[in-house]
């Protein structure tokens, strides 16, 4: 028997060494056995560690340093790299002479060939080559050689972590002394790369084909577009926005020598305009001419830049006309990288992403070479604030200390009259944030208003180059109040911060508010808060980073074999169909226009500067707009036809219109074989790592408890039974929508009433006798009479109730101990009176002249059973009940708008269309499923595929029993068997006509 239980002992640790309740097995060493189990599951295993991801050849890592004097798509490649990094290059008469002198230079002189491989298999190696102008001599066509990299190669370039496709874009090699890699600072965003010592990979195709996809696909001008939003996001940033606003600024002017300095530096090709300014001192050009040379002849704009929003208020002060900038400053609004609806949006989309990448070249490097010759600098003196408005920033701070000791005194002799919803201690903490944060406002806008309109740090927070007026603030006003989890600083020693403080200290300046500025420097005690504001900082990202990091790997793992077919529907690779048309309308994000497929009031604006002739009538506008717009989804075609009439443009002019907005519509179109699952997945998970944590209290009132940010979308995509925050709105019934005592009625007869929310006291002898005392006043404000608590009590058989005055006494039918009586107890305190189960507040709100109550709790199903509400316009965040209540339908749509609302509250832009592919994914099955192991990723048709994700062996065991066939038609199973993915350049394979051929 011994023997038996040692082989099966052996047996299973075999298989897997780490059975819970079984010793492992070791070696010798003591070391345990890494057996079948431990190789294949895991970050380190042989599916995630060497199948679907192992390391690659011709790859090199450095760190970068910035070069403005690049071109966009260039990288610096240091000569030592290149020496290692080859290219084969087969030997042809055309290229036989150049390669000879490369082999006669071997592999230590750059550029030089490290490698020659004959016809016939053998491989020279060039380090130990006596005399290599013999073999040079002998090289004929057909031979391969393995050369260095010299400039002009395309190269992939990377930075982890890989959030989305521009993480990995095409650049030319430009091979440079040094040994960073060099980068132009205005690629930075989509790398999300800095030069604080960041590294980054760079990897050499070696095949055609490869070659040829990074060229067409990858090129950095070909991801100037983000898929994201629609929008550019690569343009200009930091000095380069400084000094295009000093640049374009009215009194900026050049004398001709300049001027054509820049023009030449800018690789101006053209004729040279007139000097605009002439006096006694010369011929002068302005900044704005230099700016327009650049610009297409026939383009025209109108749009407002950040300057004017920040400072003059004038709306749409950038005109351009013909190519000329005729009125206004160029800075973030026009030319910055994340900015839709700009100048460098319209080039990309009117003139495409060479013309504008071209013209993002020449503007930054002559932007470049201005403000290092006019100079931009920014230090202490800048700050300088007169005695006068020190003064008054503190007498201010004063005045609302005192508000606060006035609101501290009136908490202690309880005169304060508490918010709704919140005691008289939160109400008071409250106001007290309230007034501190204005105190501090006000405080950032005097310092602010004294600065003037060539303050550097103004013109850097106003043009959008960096920082904000609330930076300004803090560094010459006042730093404000520290906070933790959104709080004041209130812990800590018992009842004090720091035990420098008495106890119970109301002063502001103990619980965290920081009067100092960083001119001035703080004190010890303010800078000690100050840290433990900004080590909460730097937690949060941490934490952030790992969740959001988790949520894209399930993402990604979900949607990656969703591809676009050929017949414009989008479906997984079994043929399963998720949606009829992408997205609704069929237009690629990346190449629209902002989100919609063209900008139609963009196009007749500027049709309009250029139009003239009599109004088009409305029968020829409807008949044109008829003709182009056919194929354009209905939405487009009522934008269109509304922009037409509303304009007041000729026959001609809505012709040229309608034939720009149709060849528009067919570029915006998405491409079959596009991966636009993969897009969805990276575009919502991209933005979650710059998304809050916290769930935050509505600002002062604490009654709505709203979960915010990343765990909000993790909760959506894990289609959770029960969200974190649940709540309903409830809206009500015609009639009676604008009674507020309806409304109170109504609501209380929502609001769930347990025994427990009646009852002051409960006795018991703990054996057969329970009495429950009620309070009147509950009784009262919850609408509920005795008679209502006897008949919920009366259906239980254990025992008798009657009702004596306000109490309530329950005789047991037979006699108990204690622990039964406390069970029945705490069961009779939970039961519900009236009201509807989980709905545990509930508060009324007047929008628009009716009341609607919002509750803290949902359950869709009862509430749809009160009389006196709109039945139709009752709304939860509960998207798994409206599942169950109104069909998956209407989950798929709550699901959408719960995430668009949840990306917008951040700040965040992502495209609609995502947000629909993700939701049909999750609901295309006719039931929520979620996004992860349970979910998709679990019931993903192939073995390999779900493997490689979660849960490895139990997978592969379950397969190997049941006789799975692994079809070989997702990502995951082609990229572990190594062959070309079905998705892209993968969707179609080429057939050859050899009868033809012959």
């Amino acid at each position: 028997q011994d023997l038996v239980d040692l082989r099966q002992y052996h047996t299973t640790t075999y298989f897997d060494n780490e059975v819970s309740g079984i010793p492992q097995a070791h070696h010798r060493s003591g070391r345990p056995l890494k057996t079948l189990t431990q190789r294949l599951k895991g970050k380190e295993g042989r599916f995630r560690g060497s199948l679907s991801g192992k390391r690659v050849d011709f790859s090199s890592r450095t760190v970068i340093s910035p070069d403005p004097n690049l071109d966009l798509a260039e990288v610096g490649v240091p000569e030592s790299i290149a020496k290692k990094l080859t290219i084969p290059e087969i030997v042809t008469d055309w290229n036989i002479e150049k390669l000879k002198k490369l082999v006669i230079n071997g592999p230590d002189k750059f550029p030089g060939v490290n490698y020659i491989l004959r016809p016939d298999g053998v491989k020279i190696r060039l380090d130990f080559v006596e005399d290599r102008s013999i073999i040079a001599d002998s090289l004929e066509a057909g031979y391969l050689v393995e050369r260095h990299l010299l400039d002009g190669d395309i190269v992939l370039f990377n930075r982890q972590p890989s959030l989305h496709q521009m993480s990995i874009m095409g650049h030319h090699v430009r091979v440079l002394p040094g040994k960073t890699f060099r980068l132009h600072p205005s690629v930075c965003p989509p790398y999300n790369a800095d030069f604080d010592g960041d590294e980054m990979n760079l990897h050499v195709p070696q095949s055609e084909e490869s070659r040829a996809e990074a060229l067409l696909l990858m090129r950095v001008q070909e991801q100037l577009i983000s898929p994201r939003f629609g929008g550019p996001i690569i343009g200009a940033l930091r000095d380069f926005i400084t000094g295009a606003y000093l640049l374009t600024k009215d009194d900026t002017i050049l004398s001709t020598q300049e001027f054509y300095n820049y023009a030449m530096l800018g690789d101006y090709q053209g004729e040279l305009p007139k000097p605009k300014i002439k006096n006694k001192d010369g011929s002068f050009f302005t900044g704005k001419q230099l700016f327009s040379i650049f610009l297409p002849s026939d383009f025209n704009f109108i749009m407002t830049s950040k300057w004017s929003k920040g400072t003059k208020k004038v709306e749409k002060d950038i005109v351009i006309k013909n190519g000329e900038l005729v009125s206004g400053v160029i800075d973030k609004a026009s030319i910055g990288a994340e900015e839709p609806e700009s100048v460098l949006h319209r080039i990309a989309k009117d003139y495409g992403n060479e013309h504008a990448k071209k013209f993002l070249n020449s503007i930054l490097i002559i932007i470049k070479q201005f403000i290092t010759d006019y100079g931009f600098s920014y230090g202490y003196s800048d700050l300088e604030l007169s005695e006068k408005d020190r003064e008054a920033i503190l007498n201010d701070i004063n005045e609302t200390y005192n508000k606060v000791y006035d609101l501290t005194n009136q908490l202690n002799k309880k005169t304060l009259s508490p918010m709704r919803g919140m005691t008289r201690e939160e109400t008071a903490e409250a106001l007290i944030t309230y007034e501190l944060a204005k105190a501090r406002d006000r405080a950032g806008i005097t310092a602010n208003s004294n600065l003037s309109d060539d303050n550097a740090g103004k013109i850097m927070a106003t043009t959008g180059a960096r920082g904000s007026a609330l930076n300004v603030g803090q560094m010459a006003g006042a730093l404000g109040q520290q906070s933790r989890r959104g709080k004041r600083l209130h812990t800590g020693y018992s009842n004090r911060t720091l035990s420098h403080f008495k106890e119970y200290d109301h002063n502001p300046d103990s619980h965290g508010f920081v009067k100092s500025n960083f001119r001035d420097g703080l004190s010890t005690l303010e800078f000690f808060f100050h840290a433990m504001g900004g080590r909460e900082g730097l937690v949060d990202t941490a934490v952030r980073t790992q969740q959001s990091g988790y949520m894209q790997r399930r993402l990604i793992n979900a949607l990656e074999h969703i591809r676009l077919e050929y017949d414009g529907t989008v479906r997984d690779p079994h043929g399963h169909i998720m949606q009829f048309l992408y997205g609704e309308d069929g237009i690629d994000v990346a190449k629209s226009d902002h989100g919609e497929a063209f900008n139609v009031i963009r196009l007749v604006e500027s049709q309009s500067i250029i139009d003239s002739g009599k109004k088009a009538t409305k029968e020829e506008i409807e008949k044109l707009a008829k003709k182009y717009t056919k194929t354009f989804s209905p939405r487009l075609i009522s934008a269109v036809n509304d922009a037409l009439h509303a304009s007041q443009l000729s026959k001609e002019g809505v012709e040229t219109v309608c034939k720009k907005g149709l060849e528009l519509y067919d570029k915006s179109r998405v491409e079959p074989g596009q991966a636009v699952g993969i897009v969805t997945a990276q575009s919502i998970g991209e933005p979650g790592t710059q998304m809050t944590l916290r769930t935050f209290h509505t600002a002062g009132i604490a009654e709505k408890n709203v979960t915010l940010g990343l765990p909000r979308i993790i909760e959506l995509v894990d289609a959770r039974k029960k969200p974190a925050t649940p709540a309903m709105d409830i809206y009500l019934d015609k009639k009676i929508k604008s009674s507020r005592e309806s409304a109170i009625s109504i609501a209380r007869n929502i609001l769930e009433t347990s025994i427990a929310d009646l009852v002051t006291g409960i006795e018991t002898d703990h054996s057969t006798e329970i009495i429950l005392e009620f309070d009147s006043e509950r009784l009262r404000s919850r609408n509920c009479t005795m008679e209502d608590v006897i008949s919920v009590l009366e259906s239980n058989k254990k025992f008798t109730q009657k009702a004596v005055k306000d109490n309530v006494i329950i005789t047991l039918v037979e006699e108990s101990d204690s622990i039964t009586v406390n069970t029945l107890l705490n069961k009779i305190r939970k039961t519900i009176v009236k009201g509807v189960p989980e709905i545990a507040r509930v508060t009324l709100k007047e929008e628009n002249g009716e009341w609607v109550i919002q509750t803290t709790g949902s359950n869709l199903l009862k509430v749809l059973e009160v009389e006196g509400i709109d039945k139709f316009n009752v709304r939860t965040n509960n998207i798994f009940e409206i599942g169950i209540g109104l069909g998956i339908e209407a989950a798929r749509n709550a699901l959408i708008s719960e995430l668009k609302a949840t990306l917008e509250n951040q700040g965040l832009e992502v495209d609609v269309r995502y947000l629909m592919l993700v939701s049909d994914l999750m609901c295309h099955k006719g039931y929520l499923q979620q996004i992860g192991r349970h979910g998709i990723a679990g019931s993903k048709d192939s073995v390999l595929a779900r493997a490689a994700f979660e849960i490895t062996v139990p997978t592969i065991a379950r397969a190997a029993k049941e006789g799975e066939i692994e079809e070989l038609k997702g990502i995951t199973e082609n990229v572990i068997v190594g062959s070309q993915i079905p998705i892209g350049s993968g969707t179609v394979d080429i057939y050859m006509n050899s009868a033809t051929k012959k």
